[in-house]
């Protein structure tokens, strides 16, 4: 069953969006050469209890992070821990916060120092295939619009999506329905309706789509170990276009 939220709710779930967006971008801007994933993490607490929230993914089914740091060949659900990070690093910082009882979800990709012409490609087509999804976003479209957006950004880039790990709803729980594919054909699933609440995450891969999942049972890499970039917002479908609700406060009125 797919959530319909009513206006409190969808202010409670702007105001999650916005501090789970203020937190990521913090914790980005403090990313460099030499931290550990580990003083990654312990940054991103920081800054969650500076804003009066809870990390909405700390005890998650076990998850041991407060944000998932997933490096170069890790597509998503890196845990924090003793890798350091590198110049020429790509680096997906996956926040989620909660905020009187709604999450806000996101995630961006951040290079650090990268001078290697394909990765930046690869994560600008990231972006871009993030911003076609959520282009779809809106009443009256097929769920499958979003997906079949996304994959096409990707493919026609060169590059591959992952098809095991999807975008999904969001709302008082961290996963609500739907599951958001980043492929498939347009014109399928759900129609769309005001109100709905939906992660959309793309994870573009530069090499094969396939991915498989390390020892630790949650680190997920690709499968030639090629890099893999992660980008994720949540919004709100509107009537005619989708509200970005991980939005920084100072970003809302550009």
């Amino acid at each position: 069953m797919i959530i319909i939220k009513n206006h409190e709710e969808l202010k409670k779930m702007r105001r999650a969006g916005r501090i789970t967006a203020e937190v990521c971008d913090a914790v980005a801007r403090s990313v460099g050469p030499g931290m550990t994933t580990a003083e990654i993490d312990r940054c991103a607490a920081n800054m969650i209890r500076q804003f009066g929230a809870k990390s909405a993914f700390l005890g998650y089914r076990g998850y041991p992070g407060n944000v998932c740091i997933s490096v170069n060949e890790e597509v998503v659900h890196g845990l924090p821990g003793p890798r350091r990070i590198r110049i020429g690093d790509i680096v997906s910082l996956d926040v989620g916060v909660v905020v009187d009882g709604f999450v806000g979800d996101m995630a961006t990709t951040i290079m650090v120092g990268v001078s290697d012409p394909d990765v930046i490609r690869l994560v600008a087509t990231a972006q871009q295939a993030l911003a076609a999804g959520i282009r779809q976003a809106r009443a009256g479209n097929r769920l499958s619009d979003i997906s079949a957006a996304i994959e096409q950004v990707a493919t026609a880039a060169g590059f591959s999506v992952v098809h095991d790990f999807v975008g999904h709803g969001i709302g008082r729980t961290m996963h609500e329905d739907p599951q958001i594919p980043n492929f498939g054909s347009p014109g399928r699933g759900p129609v769309l309706r005001d109100g709905m609440t939906l992660a959309i995450e793309p994870m573009v891969n530069l090499g094969v789509a396939g991915v498989e999942v390390l020892e630790d049972r949650w680190t997920v890499v690709t499968r030639d170990r090629r890099p893999s970039a992660h980008v994720e917002h949540t919004v709100a479908v509107g009537v005619t276009a989708a509200e970005i609700l991980t939005c920084a406060s100072e970003k809302r009125d550009n």
